[in-house]
C-alpha cells in the first residue's frame, strides 16, 4: 500500500523551494519491529520491490536472501516517477544530490536514524551511494549496484541521445527505450538470445523485441518522468575522488557485472582500488554475466548469494 509524506518548501540545490509528495511502500515487518532495509529503485522501478508485482520479488520474499519475515523492507518513489501520479515539470531543476536529501528527510519523517542496510541497483545504488556520503552513519550496510559515485562522459552522452529521443520523437518513450535496451544488454546477450532468427521475412526478432519492451514501458511510464530520471542520471556525483568516500562509516559492498557497458567493470574495479587503501570495510563483488547491465535483474542466484553472504556475515558479527 502506497504511503505519503508531504515535504513542505524543500530547497533543492539550485537554490528553489518546491513542495515535494514523497511516496513509499513497507514490506515484511512492521516498521522499528525489525532490521530495516532501504531498496533504491532503478530507473523505470518504482516502490513496489516486492510481492506479486514487484520488480524484486526474486531477491525479496520470505525465505530469500532478503528475507521479509527477519526484515523490514523500506522503499520510496523517487519523487516524479509517476508511480503515485506525482509528476515533476521541470526536471532540471532537481539533482542525484536533491533526490538522496529528500529520502533522508523521508527517513527522518518516519522516525528512523539508522537503517540496517542500503541497497539499490544502477540509478538507484547511485543514490544508495549519495545518502551515506550526505549522512555517513545512516546505515550500517551500504550496496551499490551495478552502478558509480561519479558520472562517465559515457554515461552523459547516453543520457543526451535519450534526451533527444524523448523530446524530438513522434513516439518517444518507446523509441527511447528501445535504444537504451541495447545498453543495459551486451552484444553477446543478444546475439546468444536471438540468433539472427527472424519472425517474419521482413522482420528480425531483435526489432520484435525491441518494439515489445518499448510499448510495455509506454504503457506505465510518461514522458516526464522518462526526462526526470534520465537528467538524474548525469548529475550522479558523489565526490571528486573516490577516496573521498572513506568518509561513509558503513561496511561497502560494492557490486559489479563483468560485461556492463553502461557503468563499466573497468570503472568499478577502479572505484575500489582507489577506495581500498582508505578504507579497509570496503569489498568489492562480481556478477560474472553475459547480459551486461540488466544482469542485476537477470543473474538472481548469483546476487542472493552475495547479498545472503553479506547479511549473514554482519548479523553475526553483531551478535
Amino acid at each position: 500500500m502506497l504511503q505519503h509524506i508531504d515535504i513542505k518548501e524543500y530547497n533543492l540545490q539550485n537554490g528553489k523551494k518546491v513542495n515535494i509528495s514523497l511516496s513509499y511502500q513497507i514490506f515484511g515487518k512492521p516498521l522499528n519491529d525489525s532490521p530495516i532495509i532501504l531498496v533504491n529503485h532503478a530507473l523505470t522501478g518504482n516502490s513496489e520491490v516486492a510481492g506479486k508485482n514487484g520488480w524484486w520479488n526474486q531477491l525479496i520474499d520470505s525465505h530469500k536472501s532478503i528475507d521479509l519475515e527477519q526484515f523490514t523492507v523500506l522503499s520510496f518513489n523517487i519523487p516524479g516517477n509517476g508511480f503515485d501520479d506525482f509528476l515533476i515539470e521541470n526536471y532540471t531543476d532537481f539533482t542525484l544530490k536533491d533526490i538522496a536529501s529528500i529520502f533522508l528527510e523521508g527517513l527522518n519523517a518516519l522516525n528512523i536514524n539508522s537503517l540496517f542496510a542500503i541497497i539499490g541497483g544502477s540509478l538507484g545504488g547511485a543514490i544508495a551511494w549519495e545518502m551515506a556520503f550526505q549522512n555517513p552513519k545512516i546505515t550500517e550496510l551500504l550496496i551499490p549496484i551495478a552502478t558509480d559515485y561519479k558520472v562517465t562522459d559515457w554515461l552523459i552522452g547516453h543520457c543526451r541521445v535519450q534526451e533527444l529521443i524523448l523530446t524530438n520523437s513522434k513516439n518517444p518513450v518507446q523509441d527511447a527505450r528501445a535504444h537504451a535496451m541495447l545498453f543495459y544488454r551486451s552484444p553477446e546477450s543478444l546475439n546468444k538470445k536471438f540468433d539472427n532468427q527472424k519472425i517474419t521475412d521482413q522482420k528480425f526478432s531483435i526489432e520484435d523485441w525491441l518494439e515489445y519492451h518499448g510499448n510495455a514501458l509506454n504503457q506505465r511510464f510518461s514522458v516526464k518522468s522518462y526526462l526526470l530520471m534520465n537528467h538524474l542520471l548525469k548529475t550522479i556525483h558523489v565526490c571528486d575522488n573516490a577516496k573521498d568516500l572513506q568518509k561513509i562509516e558503513s561496511e561497502i559492498h560494492i557490486v559489479s557485472v563483468d560485461s556492463d557497458k553502461y557503468f563499466t567493470h573497468e570503472r568499478t574495479q577502479n572505484t575500489y582500488n582507489q577506495l581500498f587503501p582508505h578504507k579497509k570495510n570496503c569489498h568489492l563483488h562480481i556478477i560474472q554475466s553475459i547480459h551486461g547491465h540488466d544482469a542485476f535483474l537477470i543473474e538472481y542466484r548469483q546476487l542472493n548469494q552475495i547479498i545472503q553472504q553479506v547479511f549473514q556475515t554482519k548479523l553475526v558479527s553483531k551478535l
